[in-house]
């Protein structure tokens, strides 16, 4: 009996992993093709635009946590302090990303963006090491260096730090790991958070419409349909993130977490022609380097890492 309760165990390990995984490579597309969306919107300030996320999003959580009545589940951990000062903090962390991300694409610094996302695959494992006392490998270490060599040699050659990239990774794995440990499921996390960024967003939206600058209801019908629909193409990668964090350990996140900067990558340069010299070339090469380095160990020492992958 022990030992089926122990491979029943197992099995439902797998299937939750899988699950995890599924959830993270659903994620991970749609972020890497959220920039078409905000391309097609950039005429619209970056700042209004993530009023709108903002705004609509919590429409969003709410209309999908009303039926179950979960909502007050979300009510009653709100009014606990830690609860309430945590996802204050996650809500920070992602609207910081969010508004440094949609300045990027709609400045044409997309390559610079998906830099970030490519370097934050170690960023979880950086932040893994001093807030959740896992332990790194030899080839992890050196899979860091390399990266940091690699930011190194941009920062040196532009003339500064690559702040665009870097905010965007540490901001996500700061949000990644809180995320983990949160004690609310996604969906009721993902409600706390957008509620808490409600009101200064709406009360900037209602400023821009009486000053007659607000884009929405102003120019036209499309617009008005991609920036409504601005909630939806938003909490839905995030949730299924949310999903895949507290399912999978952060190094399986951080490989899925390739997809998306691969495809930011591709559109920057081949679909809206963004310069990619010698410069960035050998920067991005050895961010690749220490990728491949820290897939190969990972695969190598930790199978539960390539579910989904076979």
């Amino acid at each position: 009996m022990a030992k089926t309760g122990r491979v029943e165990g197992a099995a439902a390990a797998d299937r939750t992993a899988r699950a995890g995984v599924l959830y993270g490579i659903g994620a991970y597309m749609l972020w890497g093709l959220l920039p078409v969306y905000w391309k097609a919107i950039d005429g619209v300030p970056a700042r209004e635009i993530l009023c709108h996320r903002m705004a609509w999003s919590l429409l969003f959580t709410t209309a999908l946590l009303l039926p179950g009545g979960r909502w007050r589940r979300v009510v009653r951990a709100a009014r606990r302090p830690r609860v309430f000062l945590l996802f204050l903090l996650t809500a920070s962390l992602i609207t910081l990303n969010w508004f440094v991300y949609i300045w990027a694409v709609t400045s044409s610094r997309m390559v610079e963006a998906s830099l970030g996302y490519f370097i934050n695959p170690l960023v979880h494992v950086f932040l893994g090491v001093f807030f959740l006392r896992e332990r790194l490998r030899p080839a992890q270490w050196t899979a860091i260096g390399i990266a940091a060599a690699g930011v190194a040699w941009l920062a040196a050659m532009r003339g500064g730090l690559p702040w665009i990239s870097l905010i965007l990774a540490f901001s996500f794995g700061l949000y990644g790991l809180l995320r983990k440990t949160a004690p609310l499921d996604s969906l009721e996390g993902l409600s706390i958070e957008t509620a808490l960024v409600f009101p200064p967003a709406l009360a900037y939206l209602l400023l821009l419409e009486r000053a007659g600058a607000g884009a929405f209801g102003h120019a036209g019908a499309r617009i008005d349909l991609l920036l409504a629909l601005s909630g939806t193409a938003t909490a839905l990668p995030l949730l299924w993130f949310a999903h895949a964090a507290r399912r999978v350990r952060l190094s399986t996140i951080g490989v899925l977490h390739y997809i998306a900067p691969t495809l930011q990558f591709l559109l920057g340069v081949l679909a809206y022609g963004e310069p990619f010299d010698r410069v960035r070339l050998i920067g991005f090469l050895a961010v690749w380097a220490a990728l491949a380095v820290y897939t190969a160990d990972a695969l190598r020492t930790r199978p539960e890492s390539t579910v989904g992958f076979s």
